[in-house]
């Protein structure tokens, strides 16, 4: 018995010790700053009274899509939420918030003026979220990175050239996905496209196609001209892409060259791109510009197989298919593994 005593009692007192030297654990708080009159809500992931340590602001994709990558369209998708997680398992603290018009953060001050939410109102809450992702205790400013998605790299870029004195500054940046030129050309080479393959499919006349193709580009040009539309609706409902209600947002969005902007990230930045064969949005044969514009920064470009654009694999690139659950793509966290210790 005495024999028993002793050998529970040291047990007890490695278990004690070990507990002792536990590392502090990942916490998800609920924080909130303010933006231009607009208070935006996020999630602020972290070890609790640890020293500082990286920290990565995460922006989700464009349109109504939350904190989490949760989008009003495709639904829960979580990739952001699982990105958050990937990084904490590296020893990086993350914020990611929801943009205006998005979960906890609404549309606030816009409510009554939706149409004037564009490019700079979603940069302008970037900046925010970075500023107080810099102002936390845990921070290393000197670690400070910006992981986007989609449109979100193009906030990301804007936060990298920056140069009010007053910007914290970005030790590195993860463009994911992200738009490879400016958003009103995308939008017509998509459309040619689509027109194209209806020819062959013999869902289109070459007639009907053309007829397309001159009414969208048509529209681009008036509305790059002066910010009008044509009369009446666009075909192949195209009016839901660009009609006098969100004119403005997507002028202020094509406005900016993401390849021109990129020409402006400091040599050297350690930069991590991505793009997927698969991936109808950010193809790598359409990213090659963008890459090159990149080559002044130090530079890892992911080319993906089979990877949607919500990063997970899937080559079917299905909308419908954002929402099945699913990890991160094993090629990219590959890639990551070894960007997030530069």
């Amino acid at each position: 018995m005495k024999r028993s005593c002793v050998v529970w009692l040291l047990l007890l007192l490695v278990l004690v010790g070990c507990a002792g030297k536990s590392e502090p654990s990942w916490v998800e708080d609920e924080v909130s700053f303010v933006a231009d009159g607009l208070t935006i809500h996020g999630t602020y992931r972290h070890q609790r009274d640890a020293a500082p340590a990286p920290a990565a602001l995460l922006i989700s994709e464009s349109g109504r899509t939350d904190r989490n990558g949760d989008n009003a369209v495709a639904g829960p998708v979580g990739n952001m939420r699982q990105l958050a997680e990937y990084l904490s398992g590296h020893g990086v603290a993350s914020l990611r918030y929801d943009k205006v018009g998005t979960g906890a953060t609404g549309l606030g001050p816009y409510a009554s003026k939706p149409a004037e939410v564009g490019s700079a109102v979603y940069t302008t809450g970037a900046r925010a979220a970075l500023g107080f992702l810099a102002g936390q205790p845990g921070t290393d400013k000197a670690r400070l990175s910006a992981y986007g998605l989609g449109e979100g790299a193009t906030h990301v870029m804007a936060l990298a050239t920056d140069t009010a004195a007053a910007a914290p500054k970005l030790h590195s940046l993860a463009l994911l996905q992200p738009l490879p030129g400016r958003y009103l050309d995308l939008i017509t080479a998509r459309v040619q496209n689509d027109v194209a393959a209806a020819v062959k499919q013999g869902a289109k006349t070459q007639q009907q196609a053309d007829d397309v193709v001159a009414a969208w580009t048509a529209a681009v040009t008036q509305v790059r001209a002066d910010g009008t539309l044509p009369p009446g609706q666009l075909p192949d409902g195209l009016s839901a892409i660009l009609n006098p209600g969100n004119a403005k947002a997507v002028l202020e969005a094509d406005a900016i060259d993401p390849i021109a902007e990129a020409a402006k990230v400091a040599a050297g930045t350690p930069v991590l791109l991505s793009c997927s064969d698969s991936d109808g949005q950010a193809n790598c044969t359409d990213m090659k510009p963008l890459a090159a514009a990149l080559a002044h920064t130090a530079l890892t470009l992911v080319e993906l197989k089979g990877v949607n654009h919500v990063l997970r694999d899937d080559p079917t690139d299905n909308v419908a298919n954002y929402v099945k659950p699913g990890p991160l793509s094993p090629q990219l966290t590959a890639a990551l593994d070894q960007f997030v210790s530069r």
